[in-house]
């Protein structure tokens, strides 16, 4: 509950898959020499301003891996952090490497977590991404040949081209792995305007083929011993993500980089968007701040119980003013209140009815 995160956000990379909305750049590349330059400055000034000492930290983006292990590991040398700091980036499975793990590996870095997102072709292909299917069996051997012992694989579900049957062949294909991820993130896929995808009606996922999917995943991974953790996140007991618990029980941590969301007790601040204005900004010595907001006391309990709700932790009872009419989608026990497999993917449905919601 106390542990403060850091977030280095990486705005760069190979190629923008066709369901990515996020605040990242494939025809920037020339910018990273100056981009880590920057990075590294914004952390110095917050450590002399009396930056905590991080207990977790996340490479994010973007495409982490689009730097180079020395130019990432700059930036994480330049962050000061406790001897047990998690420190997880993210990392395409085309750049996974045996040399470049071991690079992270000897440089600090001891968690990974990488976007497989199927093991199906043409599930792949719908999703505009790059690497093959058994990429998957390559990653798994070189995080163990690495050194690695926590580590992360991410699937997406909802594709037009995705069926059930689909499904249970990507989850059989990583749980019956020599080395399966002790750490399993799921997201429903989501048409973003702007992006190919949401541009596309015809490729907009259906509602109750994903629900199905979803239901699916959580069903198999459960059972193969992994424990729900949160809407999206299945783990091994011991395995679990402590960077997004920090999120999750609305503590602490401070974004860098372009873009770069922060939260300090009530107060939340972020970036500029773009690197390239990032960049500029501190080579002229100004601050890169594009925004800041303070929360009342009522918001943040809302946002506290909100996030809380969609974990394995859930709410106090006492959260809700009454439980009548939405009883069916919740476990309660010991005090608490959970939502039910069922009702995940309808959580905000639960969330309206707190009694912190505005």
């Amino acid at each position: 509950m106390s542990d403060f995160g850091v977030y280095v956000h990486v705005p760069f990379c190979a190629h923008r898959c066709d369901y990515c909305a996020f605040a990242t750049y494939s025809d920037r590349d020339e910018l990273m020499d100056r981009y880590v330059d920057a990075v590294v400055k914004e952390i110095e000034l917050a450590v002399r301003d009396g930056l905590p000492t991080a207990d977790t930290i996340f490479f994010g983006g973007g495409t982490p891996s689009r730097l180079s292990a020395e130019q990432l590991l700059r930036i994480l040398d330049a962050i000061p952090r406790t001897v047990h700091a998690e420190v997880t980036v993210e990392c395409n499975p085309e750049d996974a490497s045996l040399e470049r793990l071991r690079v992270y590996r000897a440089g600090g870095v001891n968690r990974m977590s990488f976007g497989v997102q199927s093991t199906q072709a043409a599930v792949l292909a719908d999703l505009g991404r790059r690497h093959g299917i058994n990429a998957h069996e390559q990653v798994s051997r070189a995080v163990a040949e690495a050194g690695f012992d926590t580590w992360n694989m991410d699937l997406i579900v909802g594709s037009r081209a995705e069926s059930l049957d689909d499904v249970r062949a990507t989850l059989r294909a990583l749980l019956t792995l020599d080395n399966p991820p002790p750490h399993i993130s799921c997201y429903a896929l989501t048409p973003e305007p702007a992006t190919p995808l949401g541009q596309d009606p015809n490729r907009h996922p259906d509602e109750d083929d994903t629900a199905n999917s979803y239901d699916l995943v959580g069903e198999v991974l459960e059972a193969a011993g992994y424990n729900w953790e949160e809407i999206s996140n299945w783990a091994k007991p011991g395995h679990e993500s402590r960077h997004n618990h920090v999120y999750w029980n609305h503590g602490n941590y401070r974004g860098f980089g372009s873009a770069a969301h922060s939260h300090h007790s009530g107060r939340r601040f972020w970036n500029v968007r773009t690197p390239d204005r990032y960049i500029a900004l501190l080579e002229e010595g100004e601050s890169p701040l594009g925004g800041e907001e303070s929360l009342d006391e009522a918001t943040q309990n809302f946002e506290r119980d909100a996030l809380a709700l969609r974990t394995s932790r859930g709410v106090p009872v006492e959260a809700f003013d009454s439980l009548e009419e939405i009883g069916h989608l919740l476990t309660v026990g010991e005090g608490r209140v959970v939502l039910t497999p069922k009702a995940r993917l309808v959580a905000n449905q639960v969330i309206v009815r707190l009694k912190s919601a505005p």
